[in-house]
């Protein structure tokens, strides 16, 4: 048994290190849905999902000793969200306060909100593989079953954070502006974190 708690509070600790900013995006996204209607709150829990998935899938892929993503270059994962952020600036200054809700042209789906997740999560492939190469079968198990449990508690509290009228009114104003500029400033930290810049810097 406590071999079994110890391996939950490990999967806890290491889920809330790792996403807590995590919540920031998915209460934006949450926010989003309610002040524009995109992406749909199921969307939003769809891609999270996914996204964590494909974020353990890799890891443990990784924890077998096969390098999907050489680990100098994942924060070019970053240029993800930063795209999108892009796409959002463009179709907000295109169609102006017209704009179809505030990330119809930045995460309007499942799959770019789990592209989000993904990039937003490059430094969990620096920190899931190392684990789940000391873990066994069972332990590794219980871990990704955490790590289930904890993504629909995130949604939930993003969703929570984002019930709020008042920042919904200031997101139904500004978010059409406000979120593709959120997207890009994380996608531009993720890639200056990651310390690619420098890499592709000559000298």
């Amino acid at each position: 048994m406590d071999g079994l708690l110890g391996t939950i509070g490990t999967a806890c600790v290491l889920f809330v290190g790792t996403d807590v900013d995590d919540l920031v995006i998915l209460t934006m996204l949450f926010l989003s849905a309610r002040a524009g209607g995109r992406p749909r709150p199921g969307q939003i829990v769809a891609g999270q999902y996914a996204g964590i998935a494909a974020l353990v899938a890799v890891s443990a892929v990784a924890a077998l000793g096969l390098a999907v993503v050489p680990d100098p270059w994942v924060g070019l994962l970053g240029l993800v969200p930063f795209a999108l952020g892009m796409r959002g600036l463009v179709a907000a200054w295109r169609d102006g306060d017209a704009a179809d809700g505030p990330v119809a042209g930045v995460a309007g789906g499942t799959l770019a909100v789990a592209g989000v997740t993904v990039a937003n999560g490059a430094d969990n492939l620096s920190v899931y593989p190392p684990l789940f190469r000391t873990m066994g079968p069972a332990d590794t198990a219980v871990t990704v079953a955490v790590f289930a449990v904890l993504v629909g508690v995130w949604c939930a509290v993003a969703a929570w954070l984002g019930s709020h009228r008042r920042v919904i009114r200031v997101v139904e104003r500004s978010g059409h502006w406000l979120v593709p500029v959120v997207f890009m400033v994380l996608g531009a930290v993720i890639v200056l974190e990651s310390g690619v810049v420098a890499r592709l810097t000559p000298g």
